[in-house]
């Protein structure tokens, strides 16, 4: 978009919003911590309730250096009135936190009498300080021209063709100061601040869906389209998420279910390396049995031989034997002619003569 378009539809925007709302009273006068403060509380809320929030956190703690040191949580409860408590008494924390390790005081008051260049580039490199609390505190501490706008001031700026969807995501909206005079800018950012706020806080709003199609035709009808995509998109995430949460959760199934199968599988392993070594004993019984029996047979065989060979001996002993008792008897029966013929010499030599 060019240049002069774009100021022609903010110019338009201003005659809009003067055209729709009204004014809120003058912001009272405070130390520039506290305008800090207030806009951290002011970011996507009414004047009303930031107004509320601050006096709850000026009654219920001692100093903003209690409100430093105490948790989310309980501050939550404490600005539990506005949109989002949370992210308020996030931003008011961190804010706090941020200027007392800069500054080691509460006290910034010195820092109007500076420049403005370095006392906006001390403010942007805290954590906590989003543009919208940086552009109010510029406008309403520092006296310096910058208009706050935060996400529902967007939404407008971007249904009716000021800014695109990079700009609005980047959050800086190119020529809105040169559009709006430093002289209107805290009318302007009021008015626009009650027009975002209503928006955001209700969709079908008569008034500020009202205001955007005066400014850009149609604008209402992009503002629909835009809140159908937003909720497509979020359902995307939710199912994405869901999603992711799923596989997470059959992740861990899966991690507990691989031990018991481990163990399935180490139970099995070993009752295989069982059955394989009552296989292995098996074998080899069979093996000693047999060798045995090998062994067994030459022994029987040996036994029936040496049998054999007894059986032989004892037939031989007694086969001498006999030949012995022959011998004798031949031996015997030598003797006794010999004995005779001596005799019938002896007897022959007995003879008369």
């Amino acid at each position: 978009m060019s240049a002069s378009n774009r100021a022609a539809l903010i110019t338009k925007l201003y005659t809009a919003l003067k055209k729709h709302y009204k004014p809120t009273p003058p912001q009272p006068a405070r130390p520039l911590l506290e305008h800090i403060l207030y806009a951290s509380l002011l970011q996507d809320s009414s004047a009303e309730l930031a107004d509320e929030g601050m006096a709850k956190c000026e009654q219920d703690f001692f100093d903003w250096n209690e409100v430093r040191v105490t948790t989310i949580s309980e501050l939550s409860q404490v600005l539990s009135r506005l949109p989002d408590p949370t992210k308020a008494a996030t931003r008011l924390k961190s804010n706090l936190q941020s200027v007392f390790e800069e500054f080691y005081t509460f006290d910034l008051d010195h820092l109007k009498k500076e420049n403005l260049g370095k006392a906006v580039a001390k403010f942007e490199k805290m954590p906590g300080m989003t543009p919208f609390v940086l552009s109010y505190t510029i406008q309403h501490g520092l006296g310096g021209h910058s208009i706050p706008v935060d996400y529902s001031a967007m939404v407008i700026l971007m249904v009716t063709d000021i800014a695109s969807q990079s700009e609005a995501a980047a959050g800086k909206v190119p020529g809105l100061e040169r559009a709006i005079p430093k002289s209107k800018g805290i009318e302007f950012s009021d008015l626009l601040h009650q027009a975002a706020v209503a928006l955001n806080n209700n969709a079908k709003d008569k008034k500020s869906r009202a205001l955007v199609d005066d400014v850009a035709k149609g604008s209402s009808k992009r503002l629909d389209e835009w809140h159908t995509s937003k909720k497509a998109a979020k359902q995307r995430v939710a199912d994405r998420k869901a999603k992711a949460a799923e596989d997470d959760e059959l992740e861990q199934d899966a991690e507990e279910v691989k031990p018991a199968d481990k163990k399935s599988a180490e139970t099995a392993a070993k009752a295989k390396k069982a059955d394989n070594k009552s296989a292995a004993e098996e074998a080899s019984t069979s093996k000693s049995k047999k060798s045995a029996s090998k062994k067994a047979l030459p022994t029987k065989a040996a036994e029936i031989a040496a049998e054999r060979t007894e059986t032989k001996k004892k037939a031989a002993g007694k086969d001498s034997k006999k030949k012995s008792a022959k011998a004798s008897a031949s031996g015997s029966d030598a003797e006794k002619p010999a004995t005779k013929k001596s005799a019938s010499r002896k007897l022959s030599k007995r003879k008369p003569r």
